[in-house]
């Protein structure tokens, strides 16, 4: 499984969530023509706000910013699901190819749920608060996208130490944040319809 280790810094961080070329909206009725809805919009919030709050809960004793974090490499969803016309990613888009963007952001979905439904979840907060939202994600607004992905079974669990284990998880939710905040603005960007015209 391809994985980049990166230092999180508060940088990239700030970066991410600060680039104005995209707006994330809170609430818009359903769209016919094929764009994100209301209900994807709120079902990404709903997934990042879980994942930062788990971040913050999870790892209070363990100073978590100071590991790497894991991004899944197998797909290019700050690229392709940048905004015409944005730098945001360091290549400025000519064209935003919606077609691309939903193929990518489902198969981060699909990696994620995954790899998370493989670690070991003995008090049940990583399924409530972050693997029920992610399948309702991917279950209601990327179903087309990745069909088979998150009906396929855990790869297994790890049987590492205790230590070991939220230090990966550390890794892998700090990664999962970052591309979870990619994917809300992409939808977000999705669901105003700004890139069919």
């Amino acid at each position: 499984m391809p994985l980049m280790k990166l230092y999180f810094t508060p940088v990239l961080l700030l970066l991410a969530l600060s680039c104005p070329a995209w707006v994330v909206s809170r609430s818009l009725p359903p769209m016919p023509n094929g764009q994100m809805t209301g209900s994807c919009v709120f079902y990404a919030r709903t997934l990042l706000e879980n994942i930062t709050n788990l971040l913050t809960r999870m790892f209070s004793g363990m100073n978590c910013t100071r590991h790497n974090m894991e991004l899944n490499l197998k797909t290019r969803t700050p690229t392709v699901c940048s905004p015409q016309g944005s730098v945001c990613s360091g290549e400025t888009t000519s064209a935003f190819d919606r077609e691309s963007c939903m193929s990518d952001i489902g198969k981060d979905l699909s990696h994620y749920y995954k790899v998370l439904s493989a670690l070991p979840d003995s008090d049940g907060t990583l399924g409530s608060s972050v693997l029920l939202p992610l399948k309702e994600l991917m279950e209601n607004c990327f179903r087309s996208s990745n069909p088979t992905a998150w009906n396929s079974a855990p790869v297994g669990h790890s049987s590492t130490n205790g230590f070991n284990q939220r230090q990966r998880l550390c890794k892998i939710m700090k990664g999962f944040q970052v591309r979870t905040i990619t994917i809300n603005r992409a939808i977000g960007y999705m669901s105003l319809g700004e890139h069919t015209n």
